[in-house]
């Protein structure tokens, strides 16, 4: 029994749950940005996407597994520990592609399923090669964040060329970058003792830190846009939007203001980060159904 857990506990690690569960949220919001209606199409979106993220960073996994047990934050995960086989962990990624495959296919719409195709291509086939190439592989790489949404958008029937959802996209797009960079003020080290390029070994921690301020204010900036572009309609989750972007516009100011002094500071920015994320999903997504459903009363 105990050995049966780890081995649940490895392959969940494998799937990455809480980044998969993020591009799975993202997809929801384009759909209900689009039909604010809870539809058979919106659990099959949500599902495939979120198996199509699992596939991918478990299949991430086996390709970078030889560096990964190279740095102290990752030499822990299930492949280089040896607490998955290499075989299995490929069998499983490919497995939950397919699966995920299925998912997307059973909305209907076959362009979606060519997205979910193009999102693991470019995650899995371009930026884990460019990622030992370029420190700067994260800004091409943030792609396969702005996918997500264009799939849930298509499956609840907007066009692709609506600016609202150029607004959406651009958003997840701009957020990936700071994530990223967040987490390499505190393992860039680790990342050049793989032979991995990063910023940390071209910039200064206090220029590092300043850049990846001004990419978080450029996020906040985005994610304003969407108000623009008719994705937040009440009154009351416009003010919210504003509200959340200058609490985490705070964030931003007070690690410029330390100057990468402290990697605590760094380490909580990070957190909020994913705490923004999270309220603006629910703000653009509820914010369509709530405004349906009172004018339909």
């Amino acid at each position: 029994m105990r050995k049966m857990k780890q081995q649940i506990s490895s392959y969940l690690e494998l799937c990455k749950v809480k980044i998969s569960l993020f591009a799975a949220l993202s997809a929801a919001t384009g759909f209900l940005s689009v039909s604010p209606k809870f539809r058979t199409e919106m659990f099959l979106l949500i599902s495939g996407v979120f198996l199509f993220a699992c596939g991918s960073s478990a299949l991430n996994q086996y390709q970078e597994r030889k560096t990964d047990a190279l740095m102290t934050r990752t030499k822990k995960r299930p492949l280089p520990s040896g607490r998955t086989r290499c075989r299995q962990a490929l069998g499983f990624s490919l497995l939950l592609i397919s699966a995920g495959s299925v998912m997307l296919f059973a909305t209907g719409n076959r362009s979606v399923l060519l997205l979910g195709l193009f999102a693991s291509f470019w995650y899995n086939g371009v930026y884990t090669y460019l990622k030992r190439k370029s420190a700067f592989a994260v800004i091409p790489g943030a792609l396969v964040g702005a996918i997500p949404p264009v799939i849930g958008w298509v499956t609840g029937g907007g066009n692709l060329g609506d600016p609202g959802l150029l607004a959406l996209c651009f958003f997840f797009f701009m957020w990936q970058v700071p994530h990223f960079w967040l987490t390499l003020l505190h393992h860039g080290k680790e990342y050049q003792e793989a032979g991995l390029p990063s910023l940390s070994g071209i910039f200064s921690r206090a220029q590092f830190v300043r850049i990846t301020s001004h990419w978080i204010f450029a996020t906040v900036v985005s994610c304003l846009f969407m108000s623009l572009y008719g994705l937040v309609n009440s009154r009351f989750m416009t003010i919210s939007l504003f509200a959340a972007s200058l609490w985490f516009i705070r964030y931003g100011i007070n690690l410029l203001r330390s100057d990468g002094v402290s990697e605590i500071n760094s380490h909580a920015v990070f957190k909020r980060i994913n705490y923004y994320m999270l309220f603006i999903i629910f703000l653009v997504s509820f914010d369509r159904v709530i405004y349906t459903w009172i004018n339909m009363i």
